[in-house]
C-alpha cells in the first residue's frame, strides 16, 4: 500500500485521538447515573443495528455480481431498494407513531434479517423480494430508534440538553466505529476465512437477532398519536398539515433531503472517481479512511452541541458550504490538472487532492447527523415524528433512485456538480431556518416578558 494512505489514516486517526482525549469539563454536560445507564442501553441497541447494516453494505454489489448479475440487473436492485423505501417508509413511519416506536424496532430487526436470508438465493426474484424488505428495514432504521429515543428522553424527565450527548456519541460509534469494526470483520469472513459473500449478511442477522433480544427486555413502549380513532389517512394529513404549516419543519425537510442526496449519490461515484483509469487503489482502507473522518465529524460535534454558542442552526451553514466546496473538487481538478490516459497504476495526483476533499466530505458528514438530530429534536412535533420524518425521506429517494438510473448517461463532473449546488442551496436553506428560530425565539421570550407584567404594567414578580 501506498504511503500517502498511510498518512491520511494516520493523520485522521490522531486528530480524532486528541480530540476524544483532550476534552475538559466545559466539552462535557453533568449528567446523571439514570440518564448514562439509558443512553449506555440505547447506545449498545444502536451500534448492534448499525453493525447488521454496515456489515452488508460493501457486499451487496459483490454478491450480486457473485450470482452472475450485470450492472444493469444490480443497477435495477438497487433501485428497487431505495424506491421501496420511498414508497413503504411513509405507511410504515405512521405505524411506528400509531402502534409503538419499540414495535417499529423489533419489525426493523425482523425484516432485515429476512432481507438476509434472501441473499442464500441466485434467484433474481428473491433477491429483488430482499431489496424490498431492506428499503423498508431502511426506512424503520432512520425514524423508529430516533423517534423513540427522544420520546422516551423526555419522558424520563431528563434534561432536553443531553440528547445531544446521546446524537453525538450514537454517529461516533454507529456510523464510525461499528463501520470500521464491520467493514474489517467482514473481511475476515470473506476473505481470510474464505467462508463466501453470503458470510457477513449471516453476521449481520445474529447481530440484528441480539439487538431484539436487548430491545424486549430492556425497552418501554412508546407512541406519536395512538388514539384508536385516527387511520393512517389521517396521520399523513396531519404530518403534511404540519409540514406546511411550520416553515421550520418545510426547511429541515429541504435541507436533509438536499444533503442526503448529495451524500448517497457521492456512494456511487466515488470510486470511479478515484479511479477513472483502473487504477489500483485499496477500496476497503480507503473506506475505513472516510468513516474515520466521520468519527472526526462527530467528536467535533459533540464539542460544538456541549456548548451554547455557536448555536447547531448557525455552524451548519459553515458545515454545508464546506461540503459544497468538498464535492466540487472533481470537478476543479478536472477543469485544471490535465487527465492521464495510462490504464492501471497507482492514484493520480488529482486522485490524491479528491480523496483529501472526500474526506473533508465525510467529517462534514459526521457533524451533520448528530446535528440534524438535534434540529429535528427541537421542530418536528411528537405526535407525528416518525411519519414527518419519513415524509423528509420521499424526495431523497425519488432523487437518488434518478440519480442511479442516470448514473451512466451524465458524465462524473456534471453529477459532482449537481451535488455541490444542492449542498449550497442547503446552505441557504439553514440560513433561513436560523433566521426564522431567532425571530421565533424572541417572539416567545417577549410573551415571557409580558406574562410577568398585570395590566397596569406593574411586575408581578416585584
Amino acid at each position: 500500500m501506498e504511503p500517502f494512505y498511510l498518512v491520511v489514516f494516520g493523520s485522521l486517526a490522531s486528530l480524532v485521538a486528541v480530540l476524544e482525549l483532550s476534552k475538559t469539563s466545559k466539552d462535557r454536560f453533568s449528567t446523571s447515573s439514570a440518564f448514562n445507564s439509558f443512553k449506555n442501553n440505547y447506545l449498545v441497541v444502536y451500534s448492534l443495528m448499525m453493525a447488521g447494516d454496515w456489515l452488508q453494505g460493501p457486499y451487496v454489489y459483490y454478491l450480486y455480481s457473485h450470482y452472475g448479475f450485470g450492472k444493469g440487473e444490480i443497477g435495477h436492485l438497487f433501485i428497487a431498494g431505495f424506491g421501496s423505501s420511498m414508497l413503504f417508509g411513509t405507511v410504515v413511519g405512521s405505524l411506528a407513531d400509531k402502534r409503538g416506536r419499540k414495535r417499529a424496532c423489533v419489525t426493523y430487526c425482523i425484516t432485515y434479517i429476512l432481507s438476509c436470508i434472501t441473499k442464500h438465493s441466485p434467484q433474481y426474484k428473491v433477491l429483488m423480494l430482499g431489496r424490498v424488505l431492506g428499503g423498508i428495514a431502511t426506512s424503520l432504521l432512520f425514524s423508529a430508534f430516533e423517534s423513540w429515543l427522544v420520546a422516551e428522553h423526555n419522558k424520563r424527565g431528563f434534561d432536553q440538553q443531553w440528547l445531544s450527548i446521546t446524537f453525538a456519541k450514537a454517529i461516533f460509534l454507529g456510523n464510525g466505529l461499528m463501520a470500521i469494526l464491520s467493514g474489517l470483520f467482514g473481511n475476515v469472513l470473506v476473505d481470510s476465512l474464505k467462508l463466501g459473500p453470503v458470510a457477513p449478511f449471516d453476521a449481520a442477522s445474529c447481530f440484528l437477532a441480539i439487538g431484539i433480544i436487548i430491545i424486549l427486555s430492556t425497552w418501554t413502549e412508546n407512541y406519536g398519536d395512538p388514539s384508536e380513532n385516527k387511520d393512517l389517512l389521517t396521520q399523513f394529513k396531519g404530518a403534511a398539515a404540519a409540514i406546511a404549516a411550520d416553515e421550520k419543519i418545510t426547511l429541515l425537510g429541504a435541507i436533509q433531503s438536499l444533503f442526503e442526496g448529495s451524500m448517497y449519490t457521492f456512494v456511487f461515484l466515488w470510486t470511479p472517481a478515484l479511479s477513472p483509469n483502473d487504477e489500483d487503489i485499496p477500496h476497503g482502507f480507503i473506506f475505513a479512511t472516510f468513516m474515520l473522518s466521520s468519527m472526526l465529524g462527530s467528536s467535533i460535534a459533540s464539542r460544538l452541541l456541549a456548548h451554547p454558542t455557536p448555536r447547531v442552526e448557525s455552524y451548519m451553514q459553515t458545515v454545508f458550504m464546506l461540503s459544497s466546496m468538498a464535492l466540487l473538487l472533481p470537478v476543479v481538478t478536472n477543469l485544471l490538472v490535465a487527465p492521464s490516459n495510462l490504464k492501471g497504476g497507482s492514484i493520480s495526483f488529482s486522485g490524491c487532492i479528491q480523496l483529501i476533499g472526500f474526506c473533508i466530505f465525510e467529517a462534514c458528514v459526521g457533524i451533520f447527523w448528530p446535528s440534524i438530530m438535534k434540529m429535528r429534536s427541537q421542530y418536528i412535533p411528537e405526535e407525528a415524528r416518525s411519519t414527518i420524518m419519513n415524509f423528509f425521506r420521499i424526495p431523497l429517494n425519488i432523487f437518488v433512485c434518478i440519480a442511479l438510473y442516470n448514473v451512466k448517461a451524465l458524465p462524473m463532473t456534471v453529477m459532482f456538480g449537481m451535488c455541490s449546488a444542492f449542498l449550497f442551496v442547503a446552505s441557504l436553506l439553514q440560513r433561513r431556518l436560523m433566521v426564522i428560530a431567532e425571530i421565533h425565539k424572541s417572539r416567545s421570550q417577549d410573551w415571557l416578558n409580558m406574562e410577568e407584567v398585570d395590566p397596569e404594567g406593574v411586575p408581578l414578580n416585584g
